[in-house]
């Protein structure tokens, strides 16, 4: 993997490996610890200690070694199946299931139930760590998700992806009583340059930024709350939970966008995937998906109506 090379500015402070794995988002603090270990962390081409704190002005160097290689394995792990046929299937993947392995989660995930369902039958197109995968959705969304079971009805769908042509509205709970019952957010996004965990709205010239479109309505409110509809038009990562957060309206229970008193209750941010409409590749026919809210959600929004009585 190539190294990766950072200068701390007049701002950061604090110990180093706090603020290199804040710089680095496929880095956890522990992964540091154990690279300042090996000597592969150096600042201005010395080495570092763990207990270091940053130097404004030093040149950081993080070697990273090469990712042991990942092979998704079949596993017998129900599936929400809402249709299937010879070449496509649409799931409903419930809130805390990985879609695909990485590392932190070699196993258990989506891929890994499709295969198995499947019986491998899935569509290269995406690689080995992601066979049938046309998109994805976050760990702790719940929701839609079509999947290819051969290269010529996935590279169909991601041609219907790249024109914005598939249907895709998500449901969520936001912070905060949106001033207007409907709107937009038009920003281009990618990775945060404090954060590199995080996504951000950065100007349209700046590196590695992709242009983003999240269309919304208000469906209820709750004061403090609003219940809402968003319709994608891209799909970057994130792209709901940070076009929100930029408007001063962060997801309930978003760990990584929202508040630091995040709630805890709801197990990561309120969102799910409710409608899905593409034109079958095979057919031609359009086909649309409608997902029941599940239980977090209903139960979520039971509670704001009766703190917040008509």
């Amino acid at each position: 993997m190539k190294p990766i090379e950072l200068v701390a500015d007049a701002q950061s402070t604090g110990r180093l490996d706090a603020w290199l794995a804040a710089q680095c988002g496929e880095l956890s603090r522990t992964a540091v610890q154990n690279l300042i270990e090996q000597g592969a962390v150096t600042a201005d081409g010395a080495p570092v200690n763990k207990k270091d704190k940053v130097r404004p002005g030093a040149l950081y160097r993080v070697e990273v070694p090469d990712p042991a290689p990942i092979e998704a394995q079949p596993q017998d792990i129900p599936l929400e199946i809402v249709y299937e046929d010879d070449d496509l299937l649409v799931v409903n993947k419930p809130k805390g299931m990985v879609v695909h392995p990485a590392p932190g989660n070699p196993d258990k995930t989506m891929v890994n139930a499709l295969l198995y369902h499947c019986a491998g039958r899935l569509s290269g197109v995406g690689g080995a760590i992601r066979p049938g995968i046309v998109h994805r959705i976050d760990k702790d969304t719940s929701g839609l998700l079509v999947v290819a079971k051969n290269d010529a009805t996935h590279q169909a769908l991601t041609e219907q992806m790249s024109v914005h042509s598939i249907h895709r509205v998500y449901h969520a709970v936001v912070y905060g009583n949106l001033r207007e019952d409907e709107g937009f957010v038009e920003g281009w996004l990618g990775r945060d340059p404090k954060n590199r965990k995080k996504m951000a709205v950065l100007p349209q010239r700046a590196s590695g930024a992709k242009y983003a479109y999240t269309s919304w309505r208000v469906l209820e409110r709750f004061g403090k709350f609003t219940y809402i509809a968003c319709k994608l038009k891209t799909g970057r990562t994130h792209q709901i939970r940070v076009h929100m957060a930029s408007l001063g309206h962060p997801l309930a229970g978003d760990e990584v966008y929202g508040p630091r008193n995040v709630i805890k209750n709801l197990g990561g941010q309120c969102l799910h995937a409710k409608e899905l409409g593409f034109v079958h590749p095979a057919t031609g026919t359009w086909m649309q998906f409608d997902s029941p809210l599940p239980p977090y959600f209903t139960d979520y929004l039971n509670r704001l109506r009766k703190e917040n009585p008509v």
